[in-house]
Parts: C-alpha cells; sequence; structure tokens
C-alpha cells in the first residue's frame, strides 16, 4: 500500500543524537565532573548507566561514598535537559510524588551539549501484579496541586517556562490561554507538521471538522491548568526510597490533567492504580471521548521517533475520535 509521506524528522534528528553520543565517556563528562568539583567534592569514580537514542546516562561516586546520577545530552540545556530539571523541581515542589533531586543543570560548550546531575535515588520497578494504588493517588494529588507559578499577566495558563523534548522530539511550550488551541496546535499539529503524512493529516481534518476544532470535546469541562509529568510510562516510574512511588524523566507541562494518560497503553497502572486516582479527582464528563485524542499524541511522536510500527495506532486513534468513544474504562 502506497502512502504519500516522508520520514519523520524525529526519526532524523534521534540518529543525528546517537551518532553524536558515541564519543568517549572521558570526553563527555569532562563539564560534569568539573562542576561536581567546584560545587560539591571530587569525584571518585564513573560508570555508565547506559543510553536512549537521544541521551546518555553515567553514575558518579563521590569523595564520601555518595553517588549522583548525570544524565547528558548533545544538545544546549535549553532545547531538552532545561525542561527535565525544571520539571523535576516543580514537582518535587508540590509534596506530592517522589522525584531525584536536582543539582544543577548547565551547558557544557567543551562538549557541544549539556548535562543534568541529580542525587542518586535507590529505587526497583514494580513488579508483575503489584498494586500501584499509592502512585495513583499522589499522581492524583499532583494534579490537584494548584500551579506554582502565578497567572501570566495576559492570562496564559497552559504551557511551560522552557521548550521542552517527548524522548528526542522538540515538545513546544509557548504558553497559552486556551487549553483546546495549545493541545491542537502545539501537540498534535506539530506532530503532524514533522511527519508530513497525507493520510494522517487527513484524518485529523476531519476530526476537526467532526468536533469543531476539538471544542465539542470539552463541552461541558472547564479545564484548569495541572503540572504533569507529560510522559508517563512504566518505565519513567519506580518504587524508591520506603517504597513510595517515584518518577522522573518527565516531558512537562501544565495542562488538562487527563492528557497525563496519553501513554496509559504502555505505563501498566492497573485497575488499583485508577480507582485511587478517581477517589482524589472523579472523572469529567466526555472523559472517554478525549481519551483517543491524548493518546494520539503519543502514537505520533513515536511514529516520527520509531517509525511505522505507531503509523496503525495513530490512524486508529484518529478513527476513535471520527467514530465516538468505543468503552467508558477509567484511565
Amino acid at each position: 500500500q502506497g502512502r504519500d509521506t516522508m520520514p519523520g524528522e524525529g526519526a532524523r534528528a534521534a540518529l543525528a543524537l546517537f551518532v553524536a553520543l558515541a564519543a568517549p565517556a572521558a570526553a563527555r563528562f569532562d563539564g560534569a565532573v568539573a562542576w561536581l568539583e567546584a560545587n560539591i567534592q571530587p569525584v571518585t569514580s564513573t560508570w555508565s548507566e547506559g543510553a536512549s537514542t537521544w541521551a546518555h546516562r553515567e553514575g558518579m561516586a563521590l569523595e564520601d561514598g555518595s553517588r549522583v546520577f548525570v544524565k547528558r545530552s548533545p544538545l544546549p540545556a535549553d532545547r531538552m535537559l532545561r525542561a527535565e530539571a525544571l520539571g523535576l523541581r516543580a514537582i518535587g515542589a508540590t509534596g506530592t510524588v517522589d522525584v531525584p533531586e536536582v543539582l544543577c543543570c548547565e551547558d557544557d560548550p567543551a562538549n557541544d551539549g549539556s548535562f543534568l546531575v541529580m542525587r542518586h535515588v535507590e529505587m526497583r520497578p514494580y513488579r508483575r501484579g503489584e498494586s500501584r494504588a499509592a502512585l495513583g493517588a499522589a499522581l492524583a494529588r499532583l494534579h490537584a496541586a494548584p500551579p506554582a507559578a502565578r497567572a501570566r499577566q495576559d492570562g496564559s495558563r497552559f504551557g511551560f517556562p522552557v521548550v521542552g523534548t517527548i524522548g528526542g522530539t522538540v515538545q513546544p511550550n509557548a504558553w497559552a490561554q486556551d487549553w483546546v488551541a495549545f493541545f491542537r496546535e502545539q501537540r498534535v499539529a506539530h506532530q503532524l507538521r514533522l511527519a508530513r503524512d497525507g493520510e494522517l493529516r487527513r484524518a485529523w481534518d476531519g476530526v476537526l471538522e467532526r468536533t469543531d476544532g476539538l471544542e465539542g470535546l470539552f463541552r461541558g469541562v472547564a479545564v484548569r491548568p495541572s503540572l504533569i509529568h507529560g510522559d508517563l510510562w512504566e518505565g519513567n516510574y519506580a518504587l524508591g526510597p520506603e517504597g513510595r512511588p517515584l518518577v522522573f524523566d518527565p516531558a512537562p507541562y501544565y495542562a488538562h490533567s487527563e492528557a497525563e494518560f496519553g501513554m496509559a497503553w504502555a505505563a501498566g497502572f492497573g485497575t488499583e492504580f485508577a480507582e485511587a486516582y478517581r477517589e482524589v479527582l472523579p472523572e469529567e464528563p466526555g472523559c472517554a471521548a478525549r481519551r483517543p485524542l491524548y493518546t494520539l499524541y503519543h502514537h505520533l511522536n513515536h511514529f516520527n521517533l520509531f517509525g511505522v510500527d505507531y503509523r496503525d495506532d495513530a490512524l486508529e486513534d484518529l478513527e476513535q475520535l471520527l467514530q465516538g468513544p468505543r468503552d467508558v474504562s477509567a484511565l
């Protein structure tokens, strides 16, 4: 079957980042080591903690025996890691769910990139079938917390102070007063511009026509801004010290709380999570009809990053938006 598409910009950018991250470890981490030795204490050893296509991770031991976790990007901090650092600090400031403590986020001009330094946190993944109820309750409290920053003078409420990334894809965060316009233009339309896929674009145009530019999906709902993690799948949460839920690697912004669950298909939350979440934040009218909208954003991003395996998922989301909700299951 032919398709009028070109390879996603995200996939090409991810390849470029992978090549950049192939540099020797010693060169990559000079900036981070120098910052630690100037501001904390000497580094006694380093080791790799693995890598994604767009970032490299390393552990470092300090002179007093403590450890830090360093994340390194070949991009300037303001194009990737700054949003993550600000998001972790903002989430932590709510006192609702644990996050790693951010020590610094700096550019590293000598290595044409940037680094993020965090305190090491002992953590483990949830076991299969293990209850995630505490995570659900903590996440609901995060979403219910008042935004830390005052509303901007122009009334804007949705967005974030800096541009972020979702995986290796740029995630625009320009402040907006209207949630529907923000998500329509800075989330879905942005991903579609990167994808350059005619069939996806035509299906999206049909959704906009059917839903009055998405406004029809939000009738009767007063969307308030909630700080969301933004990329909450099973690999980005764990159990931290004393068995408390811990989240990390966010793609944060102030959003409709339901947007948090666009990655639920890869999150393994379970029924107990949903029940605990809904005890704090009850489901709003029309939630089931909006679910494929929020899933669509992440399926499009995966299509742009990883290729055609996710194209059919995005088309299915668009079909559900055209046909109406298929179920009313929680989250």
